[in-house]
């Protein structure tokens, strides 16, 4: 429910309270029990809410009910993730990608949404006007998602040619993935001294940016940071951007950033392993980067790399193989999480190098 809030508050709403219901599956037409819908038509009186969003995926008919027995929008997760997505799509390919997103997820709920209809009453002569307009908009909006394929498709084909060179000059490249707001861009800039927008809110970065990272003595690599994970992600939203993940395919040496002070830090690491098994990405040789070690530990705190292992370990048990400790805000731990990176590399890609923080 936290995370729902923070996404709710990412999007531009107010958050004025929440609500609880634990059933073995939730109701078929309503999603909420009869209950549970009456408790929040009474909480409408004293808390005056505009809109309701639900944790989960709601089927066309759910929203609709409920729509009508709280006389107010409602929305599912799915679309709260949309729009925070259609939000922060800076690029050409970004927005068709959230375009094609957001049109697959509309399309089974526009019967709902057709409040050109709603003048239309029952009996003869009554039908075949709305049913028309009907299949006219239905046909209308797959017509926009084919063209947007077609475009994306043309752009994954770019993006092939891209990676094609790449390949033959040789030079590994280097992704950084995780749980949305587990500080990849500021780990992003803070080594390659990029600009990439970081803030402290989900989905600050949706398109992939890629910049070159020079280790002194011999070796340059390409780091690249792209979208975060997140719990639910909605299947729509892996589809369309395919080819913007495919770049991770690639990548020689994957580095997942952990926000060490989220509570649910193991929860999100189980869902960026789900996800990038999803992506057949398993098996690809990776780092693990502890991230914001600093938060953890007093505010007048020094880098001491044998106290904030301590400290870890005190917290968390002993670290798994491969796994650094890093503050991306306060460059701490770089040398160890590049020597980490030298190590996983190919031994023509980089040889002895001093890298200063």
């Amino acid at each position: 429910m936290a995370e729902l809030a923070s996404l709710a508050n990412t999007a531009g709403a107010e958050v004025v309270g929440q609500l609880k219901q634990k059933l073995s599956q939730p109701q078929k037409t309503t999603y909420l029990g009869k209950g549970k819908i009456q408790e929040l038509v009474k909480l409408k009186e004293t808390l005056n809410y505009e809109t309701v969003i639900v944790d989960d995926e709601l089927t066309p008919t759910q929203q609709q009910n409920l729509e009508t027995a709280l006389e107010c929008r409602v929305i599912d997760r799915i679309a709260l993730i949309l729009d925070i997505f259609a939000q922060r799509a800076r690029t050409h390919e970004g927005k068709l990608q959230v375009e094609l997103a957001q049109l697959e997820y509309n399309l089974p709920r526009l019967t709902g949404q057709c409040t050109h209809l709603e003048r239309l009453g029952a009996g003869i002569g009554t039908r075949g006007p709305g049913e028309s307009q009907l299949e006219t908009d239905k046909r209308i909006m797959r017509t926009r998602i084919t063209r947007l394929k077609k475009q994306i498709d043309e752009i994954s084909q770019q993006r092939d040619l891209y990676r094609q060179r790449r390949r033959r000059s040789g030079i590994p490249v280097v992704s950084l993935v995780g749980y949305t707001n587990s500080g990849k861009s500021t780990l992003l800039n803070s080594l390659s001294k990029a600009s990439v927008l970081a803030k402290n809110e989900l989905f600050s970065t949706l398109d992939p940016t890629t910049r070159r990272l020079y280790l002194e003595g011999k070796g340059e690599i390409l780091l690249t940071d792209t979208v975060g994970f997140i719990r639910k992600l909605p299947p729509t939203l892996i589809a369309a951007f395919r080819a913007t993940l495919e770049e991770l395919t690639e990548a020689t040496l994957l580095i997942h950033v952990v926000d060490l002070t989220s509570h649910n830090a193991s929860e999100q690491c189980d869902t960026v392993e789900d996800i990038l098994k999803e992506l057949g990405l398993q098996d690809k040789p990776r780092i693990t980067a502890m991230n914001k070690i600093d938060a953890l530990l007093p505010s007048d705190s020094k880098w001491d790399e044998a106290k904030a292992l301590e400290y870890y370990i005190a917290q968390s048990g002993e670290p798994a193989q491969d796994t650094v400790l890093i503050s991306a805000y306060k460059r701490w731990g770089f040398d160890k999480l590049l020597k980490a990176i030298a190590e996983k590399l190919p031994d023509k890609a980089v040889s002895e190098f001093e890298y200063k923080v």
